[in-house]
């Protein structure tokens, strides 16, 4: 098999790719990988672009492969779907992509990362679109092998809507006309503008927890401490793309990258910037939120025990106001009951004075009762 050649474009992602020569350890890629859709999904979409256009579709792995080497000056664009290692295998195969970055590929779950090995870029970037309907955050993850003469995005979930970004592309071939570099600018873009929504929906969120937050829900502090996780997670998928962006700039001069896009390029970067400020700002602004229901929660708690200790001493004196009054009571029956038994041997029974006696008795126990508990006031 002839060798494929290469696009002489400078990009981002190095000098100009040397073909990668057939040999027994390099076989060439022989097998046929039909196109398939999201149900079953790899490659979702394939098409060779020359000056911006696209002159043709392959239904297959091994017709891009064709298409490529027959076509001079063409650059490639493979999207893939959760592809199968076999397929990764014979993209890896054929443009020499490094086993680590194809590994990570395939595992995914990566953190926003820019890798160079040698004349490809190995991009990783996490995107995030909000859900109105659970109100929660979904985080996708897109994959980005960025050589001379092609762009292979793999993707392993629903965002970034990369056909989106293909059909802006396709609308206005000069910007497509500069190459790799443009495409990886224009998913870059999609991702960044992908964030506003969240933000926006986010910012919705905190509105509502501030509300609950006054109104004294019970269900608020579990409502806070999710929001804190998506704000985090959201804050993980946007800081390392800003180091992402930096390295790219760095290469500019170094890659002799066309002024336009460098421009494009720095309008990402403030974007970005923005979201990274409003996010910051929202991962403080809920951190005050949770100290301000947390000193709501002990103010109320601090508000119960006083009404219930306020309830507990007005108990406390209705209960002294009863016992003295019974011990006022108490005296006078155990008097009588004493002198009612009427036995022989007491000799106030049959004394002229024993009743004025009893009674002046009973009067004076109960009077100096009713003094005593007056003066600590009990009654």
């Amino acid at each position: 098999m002839s060798e494929r050649p290469r696009n002489p474009i400078r990009t981002l992602a190095g000098r100009v790719r040397r073909p990668v020569p057939t040999s027994p350890t390099h076989p060439p890629v022989t097998a046929v990988v039909p196109r398939r859709g999201r149900d079953g999904a790899s490659m979702v979409d394939s098409a060779i672009y020359v000056a911006g256009r696209r002159s043709a579709s392959p239904a297959t792995l091994s017709e891009t492969f064709r298409g490529l080497r027959e076509e001079t000056g063409a650059v490639g664009w493979i999207g893939l779907y959760r592809p199968t290692q076999d397929e990764l295998a014979a993209l890896a195969a054929e443009f020499d992509l490094h086993e680590l970055a194809v590994e990570d590929a395939i595992v995914a779950h990566q953190r926003p990362k820019l890798e160079r090995y040698g004349d490809t870029l190995f991009v990783v970037l996490r995107a995030a679109r909000y859900l109105d309907e659970s109100e929660e955050v979904e985080f996708g993850e897109v994959h980005l092998f960025v050589g001379s003469d092609f762009v292979i995005t793999v993707r392993h979930s629903e965002a970034p809507d990369l056909s989106a970004v293909r059909r802006r592309l396709e609308s206005d071939p000069e910007l497509l006309a500069l190459g790799p570099e443009a495409v990886l600018y224009a998913i870059l873009d999609r991702v960044v503008d992908g964030y506003v929504p969240v933000v926006r929906g986010l910012h919705n969120d905190i509105d509502e927890i501030e509300t609950e937050v006054f109104r004294g829900d019970p269900a608020v502090s579990r409502r806070i401490y999710e929001l804190s996780r998506e704000v985090i997670e959201f804050e993980r998928a946007v800081r390392p793309l800003a180091t992402v962006i930096q390295s790219l700039s760095a290469g500019f001069e170094k890659y002799g990258t066309d002024e336009e896009l460098r421009r494009y390029l720095r309008d990402v970067e403030d974007h970005l910037t923005q979201v990274r400020e409003q996010v910051e700002g929202f991962r403080h602004l809920l951190r005050d939120i949770l100290t301000v229901n947390a000193t709501l929660v002990a103010q109320k708690q601090n508000e119960e025990m006083k009404t219930l200790t306020e309830a507990s001493m007005d108990q406390n004196e209705e209960v002294k106001k009863i016992s003295a009054w019974a011990a006022i009571l108490f005296a006078p029956t155990l008097i009588g009951t004493v002198y009612g038994m009427n036995f022989d041997a007491m000799p106030e029974l049959h004394w002229q004075f024993g009743y004025p006696f009893a009674i002046g008795l009973m009067g004076l126990v109960s009077v100096t009762l009713y003094g005593i508990f007056k003066k600590r006031r009990w009654i």
